[in-house]
């Protein structure tokens, strides 16, 4: 288990009880959406207004505390999960999101065929899919999908 006042210290930002509720939630539910997040957060501390919860999933993103991914249609996630090269897997009918790691070697998807003079430094690709439990009930099978 981190320990998440030493690492808001580490980052600079002053420790507060709404701050450690935040990474503890993050932790506790990876890949949630603000609004799951805010929910659970508001459940132990009751005080907290979900911007200022809002806030710090901003401030965790840009010190690179908690990382966002934005699939496409769906609300921005959150996880702790970060600097790993590790893509996602997402389910087109029920939303769920899974962590895969990346497919060969150390970061193959850092080298672009043609980076037009770019410096990357990360990649994130997302698989596209059905879950096993929505792919049974609609009846999908690999071959068909």
């Amino acid at each position: 288990m981190p320990d998440f006042e030493d690492t808001l210290r580490e980052a600079g930002l002053r420790v507060t009880r709404p701050r450690v509720a935040v990474l503890e939630s993050v932790r506790d539910h990876p890949h949630a959406d603000s609004a799951l997040l805010a929910e659970t957060v508001h459940e132990a501390l009751p005080s907290v207004s979900r911007q200022a919860i809002f806030d710090c999933l901003n401030t965790f993103t840009e010190t690179g505390l908690v990382r966002r991914i934005r699939p496409s249609g769906s609300p921005a996630r959150y996880e702790l999960k970060r600097n790993d090269n590790h893509h996602h897997l997402v389910c087109r009918s029920c939303g769920t999101v899974v962590d895969v790691e990346c497919a060969v070697g150390t970061a193959p998807c850092l080298h672009a065929s043609d980076d037009h003079g770019f410096v990357i430094d990360e990649a994130e690709v997302i698989y596209w899919g059905y879950c096993p439990d929505c792919a049974a009930s609609q009846q999908i099978s690999p071959e068909r999908a």
